[in-house]
């Protein structure tokens, strides 16, 4: 493949820059623009670096270092070339512009994983985690993205690939060769094997949500009848002024949104209209808005002031929160409890008392949060998918092999069976990018960024 190349760090000044090329003829597209003091590059040996000159025909353009990786030995497994500059903007994109002069085309997004893919260095799930490793937010993020590009994935569904190409190996000897004195593979036999494959990919499945919450955090929604201090809370939670707060009732009328870290749990919190009947259509408009991200919403912040009587409002909001993970948080407290709220505090199971204008209690209510989502130790013992695509491929073949599972215990012939499993080994390679179509693998690479 011809050589591309971009810039590999970010679009900004910097003390150093990266202009990676990777190709069948990297190295010679590098030695027409840089001249190390010594030997020349083609004489370089791999995993060296060499001090020199880049220069467009002869002009200089910057002082850097080439450093050297050749073929298989490389990230891509081909033979590449990184420049390293002077972090400048004009500098990093004029030895950019130079290579390309010289050979070398420009990189697609993710194009140099994509090679690495390709070329057999990493399978499919070690190279999603590659960007999962970019894009980590957080210390749990980088851990489980790390335990994905070291293959924990690909090691535990090649065991059950296996497996199933052993049950796969014994029945197409059973049925095409009739005549030899094959045995035949034994119903029980093949039963059992399956449910072991489905116990060990269930178990990926069921650990999805883990995963999940530490990759994209929980999409969380403060509610609650209007004026009871829902944006002094969200406020107090982002640590600066996004929503308004007025005496007003009803001064929220549209959502606002922001990503709050809590210790290793993010939150996507919404802050939202007040809950309850109105006549004015825009502030109907807000409250309806509310009630699906409501519905939506992984967690439910309810305020409640708890420094009055409930309303007719505030029942009602119990009864929407009840099917929901939520936390009641009694805003106000600082002004003493009503005595008529002791009726609805006996129905929160998770409740917190706060002063969301004086920051009391904040932390107490973090507290509760990460208890009622804190991610089990034991989640990083196992293995975590990554993203939608592996768990669509695991759900595909468990549903083939319950399917194969049911074909045996209902009498079919070994013959549909074989079918059945073979179905659910092709979704678990499809997993693994072992075999996958072209359109899926530009669709994974398409979300990472130029210059990896």
């Amino acid at each position: 493949m011809s050589a591309i190349v971009a810039i590999s760090t970010p679009n900004a000044v910097g003390g150093i820059a990266i202009i990676r090329i990777s190709g069948e003829n990297a190295l010679e597209v590098a030695e027409k623009i840089f001249s190390p003091f010594g030997k020349k590059v083609s004489e370089m040996d791999g995993y060296t670096c060499a001090y020199g000159i880049a220069h467009d025909n002869g002009e200089r353009i910057d002082d850097c270092i080439l450093t050297v990786f050749k073929a298989p030995h490389s990230y891509t497994g081909e033979d590449t070339a990184e420049i390293s500059c002077h972090g400048g903007l004009f500098v990093s994109k004029k030895i950019l512009r130079t290579a390309l002069k010289n050979g070398a085309v420009i990189a697609e997004a993710g194009e140099f994983t994509k090679r690495a893919f390709l070329n057999g260095k990493l399978d499919l799930t070690q190279a999603e985690a590659v960007m999962d490793i970019i894009s980590a937010k957080g210390e749990l993020e980088l851990k489980m993205a790390g335990t994905l590009r070291e293959g924990a994935v690909y090691k535990k569904v090649s065991r059950c690939s296996e497996r199933l190409l052993n049950l796969l190996s014994g029945l197409s000897a059973w049925t095409d060769y009739p005549d030899e004195d094959i045995p035949e593979v034994e119903p029980q036999h093949i039963i059992d094997e399956l449910k072991a494959v489905s116990n060990d990919l269930s178990s990926l499945v069921s650990n999805y949500d883990d995963g999940r919450i530490i990759r994209e955090g929980i999409s969380s929604a403060i509610v609650g009848r209007p004026n009871v201090g829902k944006s002094t809370l969200f406020n107090c939670l982002s640590g600066c002024e996004r929503s308004i707060v007025t005496d007003i009732a009803g001064t929220t009328r549209d959502i606002v949104e922001e990503t709050v870290r809590l210790g290793d749990i993010v939150l996507r919190l919404s802050d939202t209209a007040g809950i309850h009947e109105t006549q004015d259509i825009i502030e109907e408009i807000g409250v309806h808005i509310a009630e699906k991200t409501l519905e939506s919403a992984e967690l439910v912040i309810a305020v409640f002031d708890g420094s009055c009587p409930p309303t007719e409002d505030d029942f009602e909001l119990v009864n929407k929160i009840n099917n929901k993970k939520y936390i009641a948080v009694i805003n106000k407290s600082d002004a003493g409890v009503a005595e008529e709220f002791e009726e609805i505090e006996k129905i929160f199971i998770h409740k917190v008392y706060v002063s969301a204008k004086e920051s009391l209690g904040i932390e107490k209510l973090e507290k509760e949060i990460e208890e009622l989502f804190r991610i089990s130790p034991d989640s990083f013992s196992s293995v975590l998918l990554a993203n939608e695509r592996q768990k669509e491929c695991i759900e595909k073949s468990l549903h083939c092999i319950e399917e194969s599972i049911n074909a045996i215990e209902s009498g079919e012939m070994l013959d549909a069976v074989n079918i059945l499993i073979d179905e659910a080994e092709q979704h678990i390679l499809e997993l693994t990018g072992e075999r996958i179509t072209e359109a899926v693998v530009n669709e994974v690479f398409s979300r990472f960024c130029v210059g990896k």
